[in-house]
């Protein structure tokens, strides 16, 4: 066991923890973005940073380990300027209007303004158009924007990159982490840099097997369900409606936990808990989109929801 000091309070944590694993341990939980308790950190959102004593430089708390006498800081004023900071950078350049509840409430503890850097520039092409290191120069009015239109390409999930902060966990959960397909990286470099594809060709012409785990990790809404997608576009999104129900997936032996999000009747989302032993979350494509079977209601009554679910499901085939 290992004995620090967090904000002043002593600590005791196993040795191997991280520093955010010993905050949360005392009831001090820290903003992320990019962590996820079932994905490798990757430190790259740095919403998490908290102040140790004799380091250079703010730590990034998902990774950094715990060590013997410590001295934690997690809400000096270097500490919340720089998360500050990050979230306008973040804000002013990406939607995030999408992000659950807990960002929402960092932000306003946080004071965030993205405004202050400017209004919105005009969406100039498809960034994925662009050549590696060609920019275009700023006249210093404007915030540059990840701005595009969002990608549809199949009938099961839409990419909106408008939402991405590049967190990683996209691609992590594709890659070793869970999936080992490798169908989407991080191409482009600096501001240009995003999701793609391999030669940035549609899903279904790549390498990815419609597993949907970049979906069920993703903390903006970049990743979403056609479905979803679709009624939101309608106005017919209503998540305070909805209830969630846990299940066992019905497709093989494995035993996925599955949890159905139901509205009027319908399911119109899967998803599975992080904490179950079996998946931690992940799914295959049967487990997370295979629920059609289950939404042959015959000839009872249809809800204002099916013509929009209807739309999406025949969209196109994977």
């Amino acid at each position: 066991m290992i004995s620090l000091t967090i904000d002043g309070q002593t600590v005791v944590s196993p040795e191997g923890a991280t520093l955010l694993e010993a905050c949360r341990s005392i009831g001090k939980d820290q903003p992320t973005l990019c962590y996820l308790e079932t994905l490798a950190p990757v430190n790259v959102c740095r919403v998490c940073v908290v102040e140790v004593e004799g380091s250079r430089t703010l730590v990034p708390s998902c990774s950094r380990k715990v060590e013997p006498g410590m001295k934690v800081q997690t809400e000096s004023e270097r500490v919340r300027h720089s998360r500050k900071v990050v979230f306008e950078l973040l804000a002013s350049s990406v939607d995030l209007s999408l992000v659950d509840d807990s960002v929402q409430e960092w932000m306003t503890n946080y004071q965030v303004d993205p405004g202050r850097f400017g209004d919105l520039a005009p969406l100039v092409d498809d960034r994925d158009e662009r050549h590696a290191g060609h920019h275009y120069e700023n006249t210093g009015t404007h915030a540059e924007t990840v701005f595009q239109p969002v990608k549809v390409d199949n009938s099961l999930y839409v990419r909106d990159y408008s939402r991405c902060i590049l967190c990683y966990k996209c691609v992590e959960a594709c890659g070793d982490d869970a999936q080992n397909t490798f169908a989407i990286a991080v191409a482009g470099r600096g501001f240009d840099a995003r999701i793609s594809t391999e030669f940035d060709v549609a899903l279904p012409q790549g390498a990815c097997v419609f597993c949907g785990n970049c979906i069920g990790v993703c903390p903006t809404g970049a990743l979403m369900f056609r479905s979803e997608h679709e009624l939101r576009a309608s106005d017919l999104w209503h998540e305070e409606e909805q209830t969630v129900t846990r299940t066992v997936c019905s497709y093989c032996g494995v035993g996925c936990n599955l949890e159905l999000h139901v509205q009027d009747n319908r399911i119109v989302k899967v998803t599975s808990p992080i904490d179950h032993s079996v998946t931690s979350g992940h799914l295959c494509i049967k487990g997370r989109f295979g629920y059609e079977y289950v939404q042959q209601l015959g000839d009872l009554a249809t809800t204002p929801i099916d013509d929009v679910l209807r739309r999406a499901r025949e969209a196109g085939t994977v």
